[in-house]
């Protein structure tokens, strides 16, 4: 090794030789000795590259090898070092300039840098022979001039360091000439100078010693023990100067390449000749090519591989059978034909899996390398990329390189991956072709609003909710993914309703549950209006709104309330007195109340909870008239007690009870009497009037309110039908009521009370029914959604809804 440390101490290690540069490129060139230590430093590409250190490792910069182990490795800090000995001589084979070829690759931005590193030879390496001995028979009649080549030295080294100089020990027969064969390096021939005699001398012993011009030169030496034959005085001589012939890569074995030709001019053995490869045909030429030892036909043994050598050079010796062998040589030129036998390969350089969904045109994706190991038109590689993708492919600026970068927008929402395959073909023929396919993933951006699942939103909430429960939710979607598609919500205080309404709402930001600050009174309030916002949670967050009407929906809380009679401590009790002469059917008074209340909550029914005489006096249930059922005999109370029931129709029913003393006077009495109660009953009416008059328009503004919200949904159901009422002539003015109800594929509304007097309800009857033709029913009733509701009005205030 101290010859190979000066050599090393006297090289310059590093040098720049070749340094251009691009918008994305940049080759260096080093220069180093083989057979250094592993670990040992080539360069600091870092530094040489003018790269900053800092973001050295964010930016990824690394080595792309190939498929073989590496022979260098970069560091962390930028410098290239040797990972392994490289032996020159097993790199590169037979290569006059031994140059290895690394590329590198450094991230944002996306740059290439070609790194050449050339392998210098050192003269590890001495010159060898294949045989430590050889053995020439040659006759005594042969004469001066004749030349007989020798096996050749060779050195694994290149250069100077390979085999240089033959020489021949001192001798007086022979000298010794060297041929050069270029490529083949040099060949000894045995130079006869002087005739040999057999009876003088019948062996002669020489020694061939090769060396090489290295500092310090080696050498390597080779017997040769010449034995002297009797007269076989004629060479075998080909037929033809030289022979060549070209052959198709990949040809099968036992594919006859061409046949030599020798003839010999000697009788017998002597003339009969042989064919045999040149004592300088080496192993590996041999594994690859044979001869017919008797036609000279040359045929493939092995595996010929145009990529691997393109031409070959064989010597082929014929020699005839005399007991004096003589030979003879002719070098024959096999020139390879290539073939299109190497699909194209595609190496991906850098690769970004993720690519934004709102990156620009011509965003950068991923760069390609291809390559084909095959020449000319077989070598020449296109490449495409599926059409189908939102990709496509721009040559860069070296050769064989590509750029696979956005040609059309991208959303994730509509395809969040894509597989893209990349087709390399050559131009052979028939051609051929190789695929890659790499995964694209798009990432998400925040380019979604939330989206409700319902807009408007309808809500029917029944009054007398506990505060603080939760009453009806809202959902919203975001097509995004993450914290993109992470929903919260709120109410919206935009509006001064909004503002109003959100003191008593409060919703849940995480899963759109609203409950109620309070306790909702439907004869307080029957609708309300508020939105609620959607906000997803990117940046910047994007938001929608939607639109939430509550009707509330009434619950009998409400119990009837007696306005006549009512006397002056305001108690329900009053007293009439009636002429003792009067008929049956006479009307005694009419107990007058209403409920707040609507629909059945607010439907009154009156009845006779306690009278002195049932067969006296009787009441209309509907109407609150008490009127006589027979007229008074002589032994009839003058005084009698009723107690009138006022009830609703709620599911739990709520009720009220008024008192009327009913007093029996002679005729002349009532008249004196009815003229003082009369003026003092014109006041009372005065009243009673006021607050019937205001009842019925509050209660018909509510109904004109409800039949409108009623007709509007129902035409949004393309609903389609007509209520009819029936009139009767002798109504009384007591505020009548309606009911819709369905049997079987008929819809009926009950209107009540408007009934004559003494007149009564029989179950099963369908009296004050009318039927109401169903038009929406045509082959097969549609079924209802899960929110669809069926809706009854009233007549005498709003609508009440109620769920199937």
């Amino acid at each position: 090794m101290a010859p190979f440390g000066r050599f090393f101490e006297r090289f310059v290690f590093v040098f720049c030789t070749t340094f251009f540069w691009n918008s994305a490129f940049a080759q260096l060139r080093y220069t180093i000795p083989e057979e250094l230590d592993d670990g040992t430093v080539v360069g600091n590409i870092a530094k040489d590259l003018g790269l900053d250190l800092s973001a050295f490792n964010a930016r990824g910069f690394r080595l792309v090898s190939g498929s073989s182990e590496p022979l260098f490795q970069l560091k962390n800090t930028g410098v290239l070092s040797v990972q392994r000995k490289i032996d020159r001589e097993e790199v590169c084979e037979r290569t006059a300039t031994c140059v290895i070829k690394i590329k590198t690759v450094v991230e944002n931005p996306l740059e290439v840098h070609y790194v050449n590193v050339e392998i210098l030879d050192v003269n590890d390496h001495a010159p060898t022979f294949q045989d430590n001995e050889t053995r020439l028979e040659i006759s005594e009649s042969a004469l001066p001039g004749a030349r007989f080549q020798l096996q050749r030295a060779r050195d694994p080294d290149s250069g100077s360091n390979s085999v240089q100089t033959y020489k021949l020990s001192q001798n007086e027969h022979f000298r010794l000439e060297v041929m050069d064969r270029g490529e083949d390096g040099k060949i000894p021939v045995l130079h006869l100078h002087k005739a040999l005699d057999k009876e003088t001398a019948r062996s002669h012993r020489l020694l061939l010693t090769a060396a090489d011009a290295g500092k310090p030169p080696r050498s390597g030496n080779m017997n040769i023990i010449i034995d002297v034959l009797d007269v076989n005085d004629n060479m075998p001589t080909f037929t033809q100067d030289s022979y060549s012939a070209v052959l198709n890569e990949n040809s099968p074995v036992g594919t006859t390449i061409l046949q030599v030709n020798a003839t010999d001019v000697d009788d017998g053995l002597n003339g009969e000749v042989v064919y045999s490869f040149g004592s300088n045909v080496d192993s590996k030429l041999r594994q690859l090519f044979d001869v017919d030892v008797v036609t000279g036909e040359i045929i493939v043994k092995g595996l010929i591989d145009f990529e691997a050598k393109d031409r070959y050079q064989l010597d082929i010796k014929a020699s005839d059978k005399g007991q004096v062998s003589l030979s003879t040589e002719k070098s024959v030129i096999i020139k390879i034909l290539d073939l299109n036998d190497n699909a194209p390969e595609i190496e991906v350089m850098s690769f970004s899996s993720a690519i934004p969904e709102n990156s620009k045109f011509g965003t950068t994706v991923a760069l390609l390398s291809v390559h084909d190991e095959d020449s000319g038109l077989n070598g020449k590689v296109t490449c495409s990329i599926s059409e189908e993708a939102p990709f496509t492919l721009t040559p860069s600026l070296q050769d064989n390189m590509y750029s696979i970068v956005t040609k059309s927008q991208l959303d994730r929402e509509h395809q969040p991956r894509y597989e893209v395959t990349i087709t390399a073909r050559d131009a052979g023929d028939p051609p051929l072709s190789s695929y890659k396919t790499i995964t694209v993933t798009v990432s998400d951006v925040n380019d979604n609003r939330p989206v409700f699942s319902v807009s408007p939103v309808t809500f029917y909430l029944m009054e007398n909710n506990g505060a603080g429960r939760m009453l009806f939710s809202v959902s919203a979607t975001d097509s995004d993914e993450g914290d993109n598609a992470l929903v919260t919500y709120s109410i919206s205080r935009t509006r001064e309703e909004d503002k109003r309404m959100s003191t008593f709402l409060n919703i849940n930001s995480e899963n759109g549950h609203i409950s109620a600050l309070k306790s909702f009174d439907f004869e307080t309030v029957k609708s309300f209006q508020f939105q609620v916002v959607a906000t997803d949670s990117g940046s910047p967050s994007l938001s929608s709104n939607v639109t939430v009407n509550v009707f509330i929906l009434d619950q009998n809380d409400n119990p009837p309330v007696i306005l006549y009679p009512v006397n002056s401590n305001g108690s329900a009790e009053g007293v009439e007195e009636i002429p003792r002469n009067v008929n049956a059917g006479h009307l005694v008074t009419k107990v007058r109340a209403y409920d707040a209340d609507v629909g059945y909550n607010g439907w009154l029914l009156f009845s006779l909870q306690q009278v002195s005489d049932h067969s006296l006096f009787g009441l209309d249930r509907y109407t609150g008239q008490i009127r006589t059922l027979r007229s008074f005999t002589e032994t009839d109370e003058a005084e009698h007690k009723l107690v009138i029931l006022v009830k609703d129709n709620g599911n739990v029913s709520l009720s009220a009870t008024a008192t009327v003393l009913v007093k029996v006077v002679e005729p002349k009495e009532a008249f004196a009497a009815s003229d003082v109660k009369s003026s003092a009953k014109v006041d009372e009416d005065t009243d009673v009037t006021f607050y019937l008059m205001i009842t019925l328009g509050s209660v018909s503004v509510l109904f004109i309110i409800s039949i409108i919200v009623l007709i509007a949904m129902q035409c949004s159901k393309s609903t389609d039908y007509t209520s009819k009422y029936l009139q009767e002539t002798n109504y009384d003015g007591t505020l009548c009521h309606s009911i819709q109800y369905r049997s079987g594929d008929k819809r009926y509304m009950l209107v009540g009370p408007r009934m004559s007097i003494g007149s009564t309800i029989v179950p099963g009857s369908h009296a004050n029914t009318l039927v109401l033709p169903d038009r929406r029913r045509t082959s097969e009733e549609p079924k209802a959604p899960s929110n669809d509701w069926r809706y009854s009005a009233s007549l005498r205030a709003g609508g009440v809804m109620q769920r199937p």
